[in-house]
């Protein structure tokens, strides 16, 4: 059976899986060291926020831990008022690999809504756009995008890892690659994995059906990985009503740029 782990945590020995479970609580329900939830993100296009602006809304090429908790909430039915179960999903970690060499694409586009002082509370877009006048200046906005997204995912720490790859495989809301113009391509394939570490992990995911390899370009991770380094990204979900967002450490692996 092998010695007891030295830890505060309570910690229970588990015949089926011949393994040691660290629980919440003598009497409460234990969580196996190493489950993994993985699964894959694919798209022909994706957008990944970053600090944003409201003429630029600029974008990282992965997606990052605020987008990724927003993915299982989405797929849970977690909205964006029920505190309970947003504190609830910022207990998960999360890593991504980086599985494709991803292009820039940036939109430019236009917006425009009607003074109030021109008309209030218009019954109608016909009427809302009669009430336009010439001196009604459109918005400009660029937004980046990525195009031929493909990573895998990896979260632990959490409540319920099984749930929560049901969930992802049986969204309760759409789920989209950052934005909702950009749709998935193949589905998340969600599943619960024992693993040593986080690149073990990801390196079990199943990836889309036109990838033949999963060799990781990144991995971008919540935990510290072996020979990588730190980056400090506004990432870390605060209030979602209100979209503040703190400042949050993640470590990478792999090529720099």
């Amino acid at each position: 059976m092998g010695p007891v782990p030295r830890a505060v945590t309570p910690w229970m020995w588990c015949a089926a899986t011949a393994r040691w479970r660290a629980c919440a609580s003598l009497s409460g329900v234990c969580w196996r060291m190493g489950d993994y939830v993985i699964f894959t993100l694919a798209a022909p296009m994706g957008g990944f926020g970053g600090p944003a602006g409201h003429e630029r809304r600029g974008g990282t090429h992965w997606p990052a831990r605020s987008a990724l908790l927003g993915l299982v909430g989405a797929a849970l039915g977690v909205r964006r008022d029920d505190r309970a179960g947003q504190g609830a999903l910022r207990r998960w970690q999360t890593a991504v690999s980086i599985l494709s060499e991803s292009h820039p694409l940036q939109d430019f586009h236009t917006a425009q809504t009607v003074p109030t002082a021109n008309i209030k509370r218009p019954a109608t877009r016909r009427a809302a756009l009669t009430a336009l006048k010439p001196t009604d200046n459109a918005t400009l906005s660029r937004r980046d995008y990525r195009t031929d997204c493909a990573f895998g995912v990896a979260l632990w720490g959490g409540e319920d890892p099984q749930a929560v790859a049901d969930a992802l495989n049986a969204p309760q809301f759409t789920p989209y690659m950052g934005r909702k113009s950009c749709p998935f391509a193949a589905p998340m394939a969600a599943r619960v994995v024992v693993a040593e570490a986080v690149p073990e992990a990801l390196a079990s995911i199943t990836p889309p059906p036109w990838m033949t390899a999963v060799t990781p370009r990144q991995i971008i991770s919540d935990a510290p990985l072996e020979g990588g380094w730190s980056e400090t990204q506004s990432a870390e979900p605060i209030d979602r009503d209100l979209w503040h967002f703190g400042l949050h450490q993640l470590h990478v692996t792999g090529p720099r740029g």
